[in-house]
């Protein structure tokens, strides 16, 4: 995994990656690279500060110029959609976030200068995570469900994986592959590079890579009639709309949210709306360890136990 992101790294801070012990390497989630301060790597959920001569190394301003330039090909224009967004997906599926001074226009953010901080999170495809709970996901066809977790608890490590699932079929269930819609508005459950997902997300998936969520709903329906549409981190007016919608058109819909619980979700308004319908057959909660996908609870649509892990 590392190997991948090798060509974007500044040499020194290659070489200081290079040298990590092997636990640590094995398990990098995030490399962080912030100008005027040390260089940090996350493995495991902890943070590590690997050294350089006996001590943490210092981002300096020339790293993040070097990073900046092979992000973007020595050409700023042709970054300026990434710029506007705050991230890019490089090959092998990783994704590079930026932060700096942003640029509005109209009080819409327009782009991004004087880069100084880079979030490079490491894209690793859990394949089989869900498998263990498809037949609480899954009864004669696919319920609509909501995975609900907190920020890097797996929620769309576990959707993705579910994707694969229903693009593919399981034969050993005598589950037929069905044609499954992604809305990927953050190019991070199929991880894209120039349309294509670098993921494996079964031979039945079409993906809408970079696209609003409630727009990408409508227009995979109506040019793509999807069985189920995939989607990740809904939460806002529109994207309750066009779930309902989808459901409407008879497509089925698995997608996250943020939060502990239920309870935690129903609190936010729109997202209330479709908990009080009894839109999602099923609820999971995950829970943040040192692995993604653990799985605490799983709910139906009247909020009653179908799995309960102490």
């Amino acid at each position: 995994m590392l190997r991948d992101i090798a060509f974007i790294l500044p040499e020194y801070i290659r070489g200081i990656i290079n040298q990590l012990d092997v636990t640590i390497a094995q398990n990098v989630e995030e490399i962080r690279i912030r100008v005027g301060r040390p260089l940090e790597v996350i493995s495991g959920g902890r943070p590590h500060y690997p050294q350089a001569k006996g001590t943490s190394y210092i981002v300096r301003a020339e790293d993040a110029k070097y990073l900046l330039n092979q992000l973007s090909q020595y050409s700023m224009y042709a970054f300026e959609e990434e710029l506007r967004r705050g991230f890019i997906t490089i090959q092998g599926g990783h994704r590079v976030g930026l932060a700096g001074k942003v640029v509005l226009d109209r009080g819409q953010v327009k782009t991004l200068r004087d880069i100084s901080s880079f979030n490079i999170r490491i894209a690793r495809q859990t394949i089989g995570v869900a498998e263990r709970f498809i037949s609480h996901l899954y009864d004669k066809r696919w319920l609509n469900t909501l995975f609900i977790g907190p920020p890097q608890s797996g929620k769309t490590t576990m959707l993705r994986d579910v994707a694969r699932l229903i693009s593919q079929g399981m034969p050993s269930r005598n589950i037929a592959p069905l044609k499954v819609g992604i809305v990927d508005e953050r190019s991070e459950i199929a991880a894209s590079m120039n349309g294509v997902p670098q993921l494996d997300l079964g031979s039945r998936v079409d993906v809408l890579d970079g696209c609003p969520k409630a727009e990408g709903m409508m227009m995979l329906i109506r040019s793509m009639s999807p069985d189920v549409i995939i989607v990740d981190e809904i939460g806002r007016d529109e994207d309750v709309v066009a779930v309902q919608e989808a459901l409407h058109a008879g497509v089925k819909v698995m997608t996250t949210a943020h939060g502990f619980s239920v309870e935690d979700v129903e609190q936010r308004p729109g997202l209330r709306t479709l908990m009080e319908i009894g839109i999602f057959e099923r609820c999971v909660e995950l829970t943040r360890t040192t692995r993604a996908g653990v799985v605490k609870r799983i709910r139906n649509q009247n909020r009653k136990d179908v799995v309960s892990i102490p």
